[in-house]
């Protein structure tokens, strides 16, 4: 179901001023405290907001260096066993199923380079791991974001009368 352009005004504000609140948020959208709450909850429902939790920079916490690696996992027991393996390591932040020479690409955050190789051994110490190819992020360019899709999802409203 697409979003339409009161969910995206209201998604917008919230993702702009994540502590506005349902009344704020009623308030700055000019419509009814109970319409921004059925919303929220609708949109909450469908999946579309997955959380209201604190987005947190790992950085911050310590952890300023970042990297990707694509594994290779011996074939025939599935991915459940290395994604059990990798659940158990705080530092790995992702995995994902992947099309082409890989098997599972993750996200991984250390403290320094040092802690990655740490890091890089938890992960390849799994008997099902074959093979893990990793590079290091210099800079992110591009923090992970999902607005610019909210917005092309639902394009305002246009003014026929304007």
């Amino acid at each position: 179901m697409p979003l339409d352009d009161l969910d995206r005004r209201l998604v917008t504000l919230f993702t702009e001023q994540p502590q506005i609140g349902v009344l704020g948020a009623s308030r700055e959208l000019g419509v009814a405290r109970g319409t921004v709450q059925a919303r929220l909850d609708r949109l909450a429902q469908r999946g579309v907001i997955r959380s209201w939790a604190p987005q947190l920079d790992p950085a911050a916490m310590g952890y300023p260096v970042s990297a990707f690696c694509t594994l290779e996992i011996r074939q025939g027991r599935g991915h459940s066993p290395v994604v059990e393996h990798l659940a158990r390591i705080p530092e790995v932040l992702e995995a994902h199923t992947i099309t082409g020479s890989g098997d599972l690409f993750i996200s991984v955050v250390a403290r320094d380079n040092a802690d990655l190789q740490r890091v890089i051994d938890a992960v390849v110490d799994d008997r099902h791991v074959v093979r893990a190819n990793t590079a290091i992020s210099l800079a992110t360019r591009i923090p992970l974001r999902t607005l610019p899709l909210v917005q092309a999802a639902a394009p305002p409203v246009s003014d026929a009368g304007s």
